[in-house]
């Protein structure tokens, strides 16, 4: 289940996410949304 909320993110923070969507949309030729890669990324750094 999803949850809407609303966060400030740092801007070198956000570049670097960005940029791993970047990669992630040419890897996988296909949309990533920046929501998916945040999920990503806090899931693999929480474990």
């Amino acid at each position: 289940m999803s949850k809407r909320v609303t966060i400030m993110i740092d801007d070198d923070l956000d570049k670097k996410l960005r940029l791993r969507q970047a990669k992630l949309i040419q890897t996988e030729q296909t949309s990533y949304s920046y929501s998916k890669v945040l999920n990503e990324t806090l899931r693999k750094t929480l474990k």
